[in-house]
């Protein structure tokens, strides 16, 4: 909750044209402690002030020439980027202040004042107020955490795959069906897929001359999505000459636990042989 001293420090803004009522107010809010109040009894100034100053409350007077108060208040509603709308109304029409609650007020006062009455409503929405701007404030360092750790998570994942790039051969990235979304390196050629296998594209012709029991031992661990580690591939080429692949892969999951796919790296050992 709010304490003592950051109410009586609340930026407010009394709106009235009739002079008396301004130096009324001024005057009972001083005596209480209030030591941020601004005076204003032309209506038409309001909405510039408040984009100006931020008021932490307006005391605006529903019965004003040229401009009344909810000409005021749908100013404000137009102008101001703050959603909450700081007003107490001043009021001496009884028809006025169910008006005023749907206008956007979020109370009245009665004309003629009751002391105790001004100082209780003041207080109370004061503390709402700056609760309100707490949160407001609150929720912003939040998404500013949340953008610094996103970014933070974007650029390990970068320094992820640059390393992977500099120890395996490539990094490979597959849908939830099975289509390439991303690679890195030259996987294409070594797995000999056309690069229309990529993602959004049709499939491809593979090369043959894979063990299948390996294939299909790797396609079933794949369905059950399961990860796998340094799984041994080979393939025999048109030529009778050999390929020997090493393969590692994950399953990744959403936010949600919905699965999304696979990523994984990938070493050809023919070369190291």
């Amino acid at each position: 909750m709010p304490v003592t001293v950051d109410i009586l420090n609340a930026n407010i803004l009394i709106v009235d044209d009739q002079e008396a009522n301004v130096l009324l107010l001024t005057q009972l809010l001083s005596e209480v402690g209030y030591s941020r109040l601004t005076s204003c009894m032309n209506p038409q100034e309001v909405c510039a002030l408040h984009r100006k100053h931020a008021f932490d409350m307006i005391l605006l007077d529903l019965q004003m020439p040229v401009m009344d108060g909810f000409q005021v208040m749908e100013g404000l509603k137009t102008n101001i980027s703050d959603p909450y709308l700081p007003v107490i109304v001043l009021t001496a029409q009884p028809g006025h202040k169910l008006r005023a609650l749907q206008a956007g007020a979020k109370d009245f006062i009665s004309k003629p004042f009751d002391l105790i009455e001004v100082k209780t409503r003041i207080h109370n929405m004061l503390e709402v107020r700056l609760l309100y701007k707490k949160l407001a404030e609150f929720n912003h360092l939040l998404e500013e955490k949340v953008a610094e750790r996103t970014a933070e998570l974007r650029e390990s994942e970068a320094r992820f795959r640059s390393l992977t790039e500099l120890a395996t051969d490539w990094y490979w990235e597959q849908d939830e069906s099975g289509s390439f979304s991303k690679v890195s390196g030259p996987v294409l050629e070594m797995l000999g897929l056309q690069v229309d296998t990529l993602h959004g594209q049709s499939e491809s012709t593979r090369v043959g001359g894979w063990d299948e029991t390996e294939r299909g031992m790797l396609l079933a661990t794949i369905a059950a999505r399961r990860p796998f580690l340094d799984f041994m591939l080979h393939r025999t080429l048109p030529d009778g000459s050999g390929q020997t692949f090493q393969v590692s892969g994950e399953p990744m999951f959403n936010s949600c636990s919905c699965f999304v796919g696979y990523r994984g790296i990938g070493l050809e050992l023919t070369a190291q042989a």
